[in-house]
């Protein structure tokens, strides 16, 4: 009604309504009535192919998430149990008490970046090419130590400013072993127990922060597992949690290096990527094939596999590159 009065009030002020009878009056009503009319729908069709931060471009999809983390992701055991209940619990709690925080941590190759791939497809419509999905790369966002200051202040105005354009933000952070020591702490805050920081809330924000350092306590973790004659899947977050986390805190040339993210515990997981077996790299090759909606072929599977570098040499039990240069390899034998 408050809009149908506003129209009205500007026919009056252009002039529009001078003279006009009772019943014109009525009439000029139902005009403002039907422009609003109008324009409420031109909104919703505006919204329909726009990205914007409503449900209907954010929308958590659980089932979504677990079945391509079921199917897609091999060998990760540990991640896809943690990964599948964090998110869940968060987006689906109305009132998060701060920010989501996952450290993934892995040799490279074993699906840091595809997981991160797969939360954000299950939150945004249009997943990793949202606009509301921001990654930040240490050689290209931040190359120059020298320069530290200045990212700090660049990192805080960005991460502030995209969320407050839409509170479910996400942002990645990968090549965390590469990043400057202390350049991560300048975004503590938003991290924190916070109701509001300036008038903005981060508390329903996704950060992932993605790095190889910690993967050689995960790799030896998995080779005393192996060499007992244990399954791998045998292995559980509590025998790699906290070795890992301090691997981290006192590695100085991670982005962690003693940073008040770990030592106010505001991280909420670490997510320890395994070693990838020569079954597993089999299976991101037929996975592969059927992306490309090409035949999945388990005779090309195995050349695929067979020409990746494994450890221990004698016993070519884990792949170096896990499965990174699948795609590269399956060009050649297809």
């Amino acid at each position: 009604m408050k809009r149908h009065v506003l129209l009205l009030w500007l026919l009056v002020c252009s002039g529009m309504t001078e003279a006009i009878e009772p019943i014109s009056t009525t009439i000029a009503v139902g005009m403002a009535a039907a422009l609003t009319g109008f324009l409420a729908s031109y909104q919703n069709i505006f919204y329909y192919f726009h990205e914007c931060c409503r449900p209907e471009w954010i929308s958590f999809n659980r089932t979504g998430l677990r079945i391509d983390l079921e199917n897609k992701l091999f060998g990760q055991h540990i991640a896809s149990r943690i990964i599948l209940k964090a998110v869940n619990g968060f987006m689906n709690n109305d009132n998060p008490k701060k920010p989501l925080v996952l450290s993934l941590h892995g040799w490279t190759g074993t699906g840091k970046n595809f997981v991160s791939k797969l939360i954000a497809e299950s939150v945004y419509k249009e997943g990793m090419h949202s606009k509301f999905v921001h990654v930040f790369t240490s050689e290209l966002h931040f190359p120059h130590q020298s320069q530290s200051a200045i990212y700090k202040s660049q990192l805080q105005q960005w991460i502030k400013g995209n969320v407050t354009n839409c509170e479910r933000s996400m942002f990645v952070f990968d090549e965390m072993d590469k990043m400057h020591p202390g350049l991560i702490d300048s975004i503590k805050p938003y991290l924190d127990y916070y109701d509001k920081l300036d008038g903005v809330s981060y508390r329903k924000s996704i950060f992932i922060f993605l790095s190889n350092a910690g993967g050689e306590n995960i790799v030896q973790t998995a080779l005393d597992f192996w060499r007992a004659g244990r399954d791998r899947e045998e292995i559980e977050l509590k025998d790699l949690e906290t070795a890992l986390s301090l691997s981290v805190f006192n590695n100085n040339k991670s982005g962690f290096f003693h940073t008040s993210l770990i030592d106010k515990n505001l991280v909420d997981f670490f997510v320890p990527f395994l070693p990838l077996e020569y079954k597993h790299v089999v299976q991101c090759a037929m996975a592969e094939m059927k992306g490309r909606e090409l035949q999945q072929d388990r005779g090309v599977a195995d050349k695929v596999a067979r020409d990746l570098v494994y450890f221990p040499k004698s016993d070519r039990v884990f792949s170096v590159k896990g499965c990174k240069t699948i795609e590269s390899k399956l060009d050649y034998y297809t």
